[in-house]
């Protein structure tokens, strides 16, 4: 898979879900995320998509350690971090995205080309980072 096929999902300039996504977490919540997505340079966004490589492939190269340990809390919270600049994710929600991570295949597919198992893994980092700090 190309560099160019494998960022494809972090093209920030369409989102074929929006309809879903205004669905399952309302108006407010996806005109606040395009809004901030309006405001960016195209070089902001390019080293956002940056950003976002970085963590999935940091991420995918914890994915075979428990989703306890101190280097997987460390990711997972530089990922939710980085997601919160887009919207408001108190940690029950990061908790069901990380479900929804695995629940929807979509999400399932696109996160696990950096490799096999990280959605399952982001999955258990994240409910697990959302009990420890509530």
């Amino acid at each position: 898979m190309t560099e160019k096929e494998k960022f494809a999902g972090f093209d920030f300039s369409h989102n074929p879900y929006e309809k879903e996504t205004r669905e399952l977490w309302g108006d407010e919540a996806v005109d606040a995320s395009n809004a901030r997505l309006a405001k960016m340079s195209e070089f902001e966004k390019n080293e956002f998509a940056d950003q976002f490589k970085a963590i999935f492939e940091k991420l995918a190269a914890l994915r075979h350690l428990p989703a306890d340990t101190k280097e997987a809390q460390a990711a997972i919270k530089e990922w939710h971090g980085l997601i919160s600049n887009f919207g408001n994710y108190p940690l029950e929600a990061f908790k069901n995205l990380g479900q929804m991570y695995v629940e929807d295949e979509r999400f399932t597919k696109n996160i696990d080309q950096f490799g096999s198992g990280l959605a399952k893994f982001m999955r258990d980092a994240m409910a697990v980072y959302a009990e420890n700090n509530k």
